[in-house]
């Protein structure tokens, strides 16, 4: 099974810089999109259904804000909107398919870096979404959050720890929540499994040419629960794809 996570920052402007077109080249079996920016009505959705996806959008009550959505070849046998929680599921930010004993969910983080009251929600975010996760765990074990975190774990994960080391995206208790993830959680980061080299990003500021000058930061990642990771087969970033500020990560399980 191919998985391929994408943080499109807007599937209106995406699909007009070719989306449609990557799909077709890429064909992952399931496709987990984040920060859509639309209603569904919006969105012309036979570009996906008649490419063969099974489509699940779980948009923001705001307009032109956050959203997260689920394109699958085989048709899941449930999907779950939201995470319970009234706040985060008004923005759009979980969707879940399950297929057999697999679950696969497309997150969006929030991101702090508007301000104070946005890191406070983001922090609160982080401790909500692991006990959800926890919980889900028992009843979902073999789990795939796939998506943006808004969070660089590591200093290899981002282009200059040093003067980033005060950014939010980078805050040490950012950073302790994604160790405590990984390390008491039971997640994978799956990308560093088969990738230890530096210099691999998933994000760049569309200021100062960072992205041509590979000033990066790696904030999407598909964690993989400790009950799958012997079904793990590769896992890369696709760095010149440019649809959006971010780029595409694949997965591949047996």
């Amino acid at each position: 099974m191919k998985i391929a996570s994408y943080n499109v920052n807007g599937i209106r402007s995406a699909l007009n810089k070719g989306l449609d077109q990557w799909i077709d080249e890429q064909q992952p079996d399931v496709l987990a999109l984040q920060e859509v920016k639309a209603l569904e009505q919006q969105v012309d959705m036979t570009i996906f259904t008649d490419r063969g996806y099974h489509v699940y959008w779980f948009p923001a009550e705001k307009k032109g804000y956050s959203g997260v959505a689920l394109l699958s070849k085989n048709k899941p046998d449930s999907v779950a909107y939201g995470m319970g929680h009234s706040l985060y599921d008004a923005e759009g930010r979980i969707i879940r398919a399950d297929f057999g004993d697999l679950s696969i969910m497309s997150a969006y983080f929030p991101s702090g870096s508007s301000g104070d009251e946005r890191q406070e929600i983001k922090m609160a975010f982080l401790d909500d979404f692991y006990g959800y996760v926890q919980d889900l765990g028992r009843e979902r074990p073999q789990l795939i959050i796939s998506g943006d975190y808004n969070i660089c774990h590591k200093a290899i994960d981002i282009h200059n720890p040093v003067s980033n080391k005060n950014s939010s995206g980078f805050l040490p208790e950012e950073r302790a929540w994604m160790s405590k993830f990984i390390d008491e959680g039971g997640y994978v980061d799956s990308f560093r499994i088969f990738n230890p080299q530096p210099q691999q990003y998933t994000w760049w500021s569309f200021r100062a040419r960072a992205r041509e000058k590979n000033l990066g930061w790696r904030i999407d990642y598909h964690m993989v629960s400790e009950a799958l990771k012997n079904r793990l087969e590769s896992a890369h970033i696709q760095q010149d794809a440019i649809h959006s500020d971010h780029c595409p990560i694949f997965l591949k399980i047996s």
